[in-house]
């Protein structure tokens, strides 16, 4: 009777278990940005440059293209670009960013409004997580550099800076977007091949163009939200279901198997899946949103 009576616990105890690990999960995604791009090189332009631009690594735009990594860029060559990228839970109205997988998506009244790729914390220096909003918006402010960063140049054997002026040296670039988050900003850089890469002391770098976009399209009181989401599932409009997976940069302990066999089974869809494609994906982390099987045309529990 007692190893019954045990049993019996346990088998409760795993129900009461499976809701606990469905709040964990992130929310099924319905919506993707980005696709396919012909680009044309231009003076200066690098592999490493490009793929900043468009959120991804520059050794996968090397293979979508056939090229070896170290290539050499002509002006005028042509380029195909593939950078479809799984948006996170849409917001009402605000910013999104997902951490690991370095993109930044504007939302106004439930839309997006538009998607790029960002530069972060690196892994001694992360980007906080956390709710934000914008307190301060700025053209060519100064850098005050913090206490900290002056330490680092210390310890580095550079010259000690405690402000840098705008300018062509200034790293925020010409636009800044200061968070209530104190020391963190969303802004330019003066490094655009930066972008899309974890080198910075926390602050989210955009594109020069992308940013002076951004700085038009929000206001003083904007909120915000820093995730940290390394796996998206989506199901899209047309049906497919679409897998996108980055490093764990932060080493936040999440396991990609885990967090996919949780989500397609909370959206019934673990019959439609190919998971032999899953596990190609989780393995290569490629961070790129990949075909990973397809709604029946009867639907399903997880169709949008």
């Amino acid at each position: 009777m007692r190893s019954i009576a045990r049993r019996i616990f346990l088998c409760l105890l795993a129900g009461l278990s499976i809701p606990v690990l469905a709040q964990d999960l992130p929310p099924l995604s319905h919506l993707v940005t980005g696709g396919d791009t012909d680009y044309t090189i231009r003076q200066g332009d690098s592999l490493t440059a490009i793929g900043a631009r468009f959120g991804l690594e520059p050794k996968l735009l090397a293979r979508q293209n056939g090229l070896p990594a170290n290539t050499r860029l002509h002006p005028g060559q042509q380029l195909r670009v593939h950078h479809p990228h799984i948006v996170p839970a849409a917001l009402d109205d605000g910013i999104l960013v997902n951490l690991p997988q370095s993109m930044l998506f504007n939302f106004s009244q439930g839309k997006l409004v538009s998607a790029y790729p960002v530069g972060l914390g690196k892994p001694s220096w992360p980007t906080p997580q956390g709710e934000f909003r914008i307190v301060n918006r700025q053209a060519n402010k100064p850098w005050l550099v913090p206490k900290s960063i002056q330490e680092e140049m210390r310890r580095e054997g550079k010259i000690v800076q405690e402000e840098v002026p705008p300018g062509p040296d200034n790293p925020l670039g010409k636009h800044w977007l200061g968070l209530n988050l104190w020391g963190y900003g969303i802004h330019g850089t003066i490094a655009p091949a930066s972008v899309y890469h974890f080198q910075s002391h926390g602050c989210i770098r955009l594109h020069p163009d992308d940013i002076a976009e951004l700085f038009d399209q929000v206001r003083i009181g904007t909120q915000g939200r820093l995730i940290y989401q390394p796996v998206l599932l989506a199901v899209i409009e047309d049906g497919r279901i679409l897998l996108e997976v980055h490093r764990d940069i932060y080493k936040k302990g999440i396991d990609p198997a885990q967090t996919v066999r949780g989500l397609a089974e909370a959206n019934g869809l673990s019959q439609v899946i190919d998971w032999p494609k899953v596990d190609a994906v989780i393995a290569a982390q490629d961070g790129l949103a990949e075909e990973v099987g397809h709604l029946p045309s009867n639907g399903l529990k997880g169709q949008p």
